[in-house]
């Protein structure tokens, strides 16, 4: 005979392990045909280091503010209205070519030189093979768009004030579609760079030096700012409009520097 006692403990047990999983590690049960996991039939993710993922991606994101912040206060108010919208557009066009095309040209299963394009990024167009231990796929894919974002807002500040909104936008677009996915391709998507030893912890040479080289080849291209040099050759200062704005710009990458390195480990166990 059932205990009304029994049924009480076997109701406890079943809200307890399978309606609250445990805080740490919460693991799904998939069907093997749809996605196997790297445990069998189980996806074992880590809440602890998902969490941790998306914060940086998240501070990350934040420092697109901070860019536009820096650029705008440190350059003339007639031009604030063009830099902010290229900051913008940086995640507007930056996004959408990335998971289509840049994704499985840095992450897909291809050569030392270039990654295979295997449709829009998602699991099982390109697996779980790039994927740290307990962060899904989605969250992985966060994180490397906002890197991809970042890498291509820092050529807007050294060509800040001569060049067409229109021009931007076409660059933006190029260097979220081959340019940062072929370098990261070599240096994180198992290229020949990284099958060479070389390790890139939080992205100075597949983020920043990618997007200084970027600028640097920008800002030959165009020349100085129209009034920066005298007949004699002799320079000219030109103010921004608003220090107080540069200045929150500088205090918004200070901090959200803490989520682009510190993130970088994917893990906190």
């Amino acid at each position: 005979m059932v205990k009304p006692g029994d049924v009480i403990m076997n109701m406890n047990y079943f809200i307890i392990h399978y309606r609250f999983p445990h805080p740490l590690t919460t693991r799904y049960e998939t069907s093997p045909v749809l996605h196997k996991g790297k445990r069998g039939n189980f996806m074992d993710y880590s809440s602890v280091n998902t969490i941790w993922v998306l914060l940086g991606a998240a501070l990350v994101f934040f420092m697109q503010a901070g860019f536009a912040m820096v650029e705008t206060g440190f350059t003339r108010a007639k031009n604030a209205g063009n830099i902010i919208m290229k900051n913008l557009m940086d995640f507007c066009i930056g996004t959408p070519t990335f998971w289509i095309v840049g994704f499985g040209i840095m992450f897909g299963a291809g050569n030392g030189f270039l990654g295979k394009i295997g449709g829009i990024a998602t699991e099982a167009n390109y697996g779980s093979a790039m994927l740290p231990d307990g962060v899904p796929f989605w969250a992985f894919l966060i994180f490397q768009t906002v890197f991809c974002a970042t890498s291509a807002t820092i050529v807007s500040g050294a060509m800040a004030e001569r060049t067409k909104f229109s021009s931007y936008c076409i660059y933006s677009f190029l260097i979220s579609l081959i340019v940062y996915p072929v370098s990261g391709h070599w240096i994180w998507g198992g290229g020949f760079i990284s099958q060479m030893g070389f390790h890139d912890f939080a992205g100075s040479c597949a983020v920043h030096m990618v997007g200084g080289v970027a600028a640097f080849i920008g800002a030959i291209i165009l020349g100085p700012r129209i009034g920066k040099y005298s007949k004699s050759g002799k320079s000219k200062a030109i103010p921004g409009h608003n220090l107080t704005i540069g200045a929150l710009g500088v205090f918004i990458l200070w901090f959200c520097w803490f989520g682009f390195n510190g993130a970088s480990t994917i893990s906190m166990e």
